[in-house]
């Protein structure tokens, strides 16, 4: 028997001696009501960006006859992404990459200043978890209430509440994902076909997996979703730096903690009384005072519990406060410090991002009304007429990106041709001009024919198809080649 046996078995003898399980069962976390200026911010911002999601779909935005009304629709039907003014089409899918480039960026910079601030405000977990605690708090009462009601044996009230606050939760999660389909539809006519049973399977399908995430993160996981599920707690450390700010426990200050009577003299103690009020409100169920932790979101109501308790007892307050980690370890308070939100690793995530939005921008100011896409023939690369002369072939894709009937003419640059024609719905059409509608595409096949000589003893000659809108005379010129015998 090998070492590594005999130290298994000596592990497995230890276990079974002391009667330790590997797996520690999940203790439910019941967060106290907590009070304060960020609890306040927290309520604003929770009821800011859900009315954001909510409301968006329902609002209009006139593009014209025949283009959707609605502000931000996903047109899976007709590959458009519309917001507002713009209309994205699937060839501008870069304005999606550089949208998600700009976001993380955005995400780095935000944690760069200040630590896991999108976790504790912004995110869509904190925010319905939250909202769900809020339904809970209301129906079984606060911490201690729901802590009792959570021991009791099963109840008609106990069994009262519970129904009651788990409708409430599967409500808010078919809302959620209603809202969701809405994005990808008009908003009145989905939500009349949803109420009378006429929407697709897709749409009933897509709302109650939406529902069953909603109800399942939100209420029944909560901090387990941050803690184990979500990879941002384990990315976020090569984010932030020395002077990156974070909620922190000042221990040069508060410790030795423990209990304290009116009366008593501070000598030869620190100002925390081991209340255990920053343990009681923070939702992830953490003590801030064991230092920073991987299930910390830093939603800084635990500086709201300690700042509360420091004002009855007449201490300053900032005991736990937002701090570097360069200060963690001061007994004074953010306020009396200095911070450089101004530092390299700042510097370069704003530079990126100002460089990515201003790319962005820049190319989407400037975007065409017209995109034009060229394929060659490739079998046969070429055909030799019977006056000797070569003809290439060429399908030529127009997409007209406004609303309005436009008319397009080709035109061939980079060598002597002796005729050029398309051929449209069966016939040869002589002029080169096509009609495009509105929002749409049209596909032609363009015919090209040149002597020999135009290749002066190669196989190939660069050439460029020119297409032009006759409306406002901007044009489109495409690369391409003119083949010929090797």
């Amino acid at each position: 028997m090998d070492s590594s046996s005999v130290e298994k078995i000596d592990v497995t003898a230890v276990n079974k001696k002391e009667n330790r399980s590997l797996y520690v069962k999940r203790e439910k976390i019941h967060p106290k009501k907590a009070t304060g200026s960020f609890r306040r911010l927290k309520w604003i911002i929770m009821g800011i960006t859900l009315a954001i999601y909510y409301i968006t779909p329902w609002i209009r935005w006139d593009r014209g006859v025949g283009a959707p009304d609605q502000a931000v629709l996903v047109d899976i039907e007709h590959n458009r992404f519309y917001f507002f003014f713009i209309e994205l089409w699937p060839q501008e899918v870069y304005y999606i990459t550089g949208i998600l480039i700009v976001a993380a960026l955005s995400l780095f910079l935000v944690t760069a200043l200040f630590g896991r601030a999108w976790c504790g405000y912004s995110c869509p977990q904190t925010v319905w978890t939250d909202l769900f605690i809020f339904v809970e708090r209301a129906i079984e009462g606060d911490r201690n209430a729901r802590l009792k009601l959570d021991r009791a044996p099963m109840s008609f009230d106990k069994f009262q509440k519970r129904f009651l606050k788990h409708t409430i939760w599967v409500a808010i999660g078919v809302v959620t994902g209603g809202a969701w389909v809405f994005y990808f539809a008009d908003a009145p006519t989905l939500f009349r076909d949803l109420l009378t049973f006429e929407a697709g399977s897709v749409a009933y399908i897509t709302v109650a997996i939406l529902t069953a995430t909603t109800y399942v993160f939100g209420g029944l996981m909560r901090e387990q979703v941050c803690t184990y599920m979500c990879p941002w707690p384990r990315i976020q450390g090569a984010m932030i730096d020395e002077e990156s700010l974070s909620v922190t426990y000042h221990a040069l200050r508060g410790e030795p903690r423990g209990p304290h009577k009116k009366g008593d003299s501070w000598e030869g103690r620190g100002h925390c009384i081991d209340c255990n009020q920053c343990v009681a409100v923070c939702p992830m169920g953490i003590d801030i005072r064991d230092g920073s932790q991987l299930e910390c979101i830093t939603c800084a109501l635990c500086i709201d519990a300690c700042d509360g308790v420091m004002e009855k007892i007449g201490l300053p307050k900032g005991l736990i406060s937002y701090d570097t980690y360069a200060g963690q370890n001061t007994a004074e308070p953010i306020k009396k410090q200095q911070v450089r939100f101004i530092r390299p690793r700042t510097l370069i995530y704003g530079f990126l991002l100002l460089l990515v939005g201003s790319i962005m921008l820049v190319t989407l100011l400037n975007r065409s009304e017209l995109d034009v896409n060229v394929i060659r023939d490739r079998n046969p690369l070429y055909v030799t007429l019977s006056d000797g002369t070569l003809r290439n072939g060429y399908t030529v894709k127009i997409l007209n990106k406004t609303h309005d009937l436009r008319r397009f003419e080709i035109s061939v640059e980079g060598i002597e041709i002796t005729s050029r024609w398309l051929q449209t719905e069966g016939h040869n059409e002589q002029d080169l001009i096509v009609v495009v509608p509105g929002d749409a595409v049209s596909s032609v096949k363009l015919f090209v024919a040149a002597n020999a000589e135009q290749l002066a003893g190669k196989s190939s000659r660069d050439i460029a198809i020119v297409v032009k809108d006759l409306a406002n005379g901007n044009a489109e010129r495409t690369e391409t080649t003119f083949k010929g015998p090797r």
